[in-house]
């Protein structure tokens, strides 16, 4: 099956599950936390954000499409919980995937949102990640690891995940490890 195809079929059953009014809100831990691969990448400015610079922060990063539904019905939420996050030593990176800075600044008139939003034209970045489909959103804990996962649309809003981010965010650096 091709990379094109992959995507399609997993967009297909995320928007299937998105649609049929699944509420719960919850992360998959990522039981090995392996350290998060490197994102350099410009946002709609011009200005260039790394992952690793955010090292002592819990970092989301979502990666998202203009073109994918339950990636537009997440992003309100997306911008409301950085209004609640932005100021808690959390930061919030929304990779779009494969498009260019005019349909991102179009989809922005309908959805404005003030947390970064980097641009993976190539999608080059994105492969070097473990996605299998959009939206997909990891959560990088302060030490730089992948420790939770979210697979589909999410109320981010959502106060049980709001206190997950900020219990990461509060955990001792040296002891980040998910329980299990």
């Amino acid at each position: 099956m091709s990379n094109t195809n992959r995507w399609t079929v997993g967009f297909l059953l995320l928007s299937a599950s998105w649609f049929a009014g699944a509420e719960v809100q919850t992360l998959t831990p990522i039981r090995e936390a392996p350290p998060a691969p490197e994102l350099v990448l410009r946002d709609l400015d011009g200005k260039t954000h790394r992952l690793s610079a955010y090292r002592g922060q819990v970092v989301v990063v979502n990666f998202w499409a203009t073109w994918c539904p339950p990636c537009i019905r997440e992003m309100p939420s997306m911008e409301r919980a950085w209004q609640h996050l932005r100021d808690e030593n959390v930061t919030m990176l929304a990779v779009n995937v494969g498009e260019d800075a005019d349909t991102v600044f179009t989809f922005l008139a309908d959805y404005p949102v003030t947390f970064p939003l980097l641009m993976d034209e190539d999608a080059s970045v994105t492969r070097s990640w473990p996605i299998r489909g959009l939206p997909t959103t990891y959560i990088v804990d302060r030490r730089g690891r992948l420790v939770y996962q979210a697979v589909g649309g999410r109320d981010w809003d959502h106060p049980t995940l709001l206190n997950k981010i900020l219990e990461l965010r509060d955990a001792p650096a040296a002891t980040t490890a998910i329980a299990h």
